[in-house]
């Protein structure tokens, strides 16, 4: 019983031994051209006719104007929304996503029920709740539905829309 269990291990560790001395010689022979490839990639490189300062170079330059200088005012550029927007345009683009599905407790569009009590109290507090956003039991509205980049005009002319919509 014994020389079966000594042949048995002595079975594994050659099985072991041999699938290891493969694995060894795939490797070798799968990495024995690799200084050829670099070879060749440096020949590339070098024969393409760009030098090393020129690969390097940077890709700009930072200016820091000194304290002789004189500043002038930075200039930030906002990109403006396209003109003539109507409140429909403007409700497909910021409002859509919650007031269609009536996420976070926003009223869904055309619902009279969930819009009567908000437009009782006036279009004024309607424009004032859109621009600024509204945080309350009730549910939760970013200002100007989350997208900052609107005007309140805009945001005035997408609640005019949502308001004749849902009246």
């Amino acid at each position: 019983m014994t020389e079966k269990r000594h042949a048995k291990k002595l079975l594994i560790i050659l099985g072991v031994s041999a699938a290891l001395m493969l694995f060894i010689f795939v490797l070798v022979a799968h990495h024995r051209d690799i200084p050829n490839r670099v070879q060749q990639q440096r020949g590339a490189l070098s024969g393409s006719g760009s030098s090393v300062a020129e690969r390097i170079k940077p890709v700009g330059q930072l200016v820091v104007a000194s304290a002789a200088t004189p500043r002038e005012p930075v200039k930030i550029a906002v990109a403006a929304s396209p003109p003539g927007r109507d409140g429909q345009q403007i409700y497909q683009a910021a409002c859509v996503a919650c007031h269609d599905a009536g996420i976070a407790g926003a009223p869904k569009l055309g619902d009279k029920g969930q819009w009567v009590k908000r437009i009782a109290k006036g279009v004024d507090t309607l424009y004032a709740s859109a621009v600024n956003g509204v945080q309350g039991s009730g549910g939760v509205m970013p200002p100007k539905g989350g997208n900052l980049a609107l005007s309140n005009a805009e945001v005035k002319s997408a609640v005019d829309y949502i308001v004749a919509r849902s009246k």
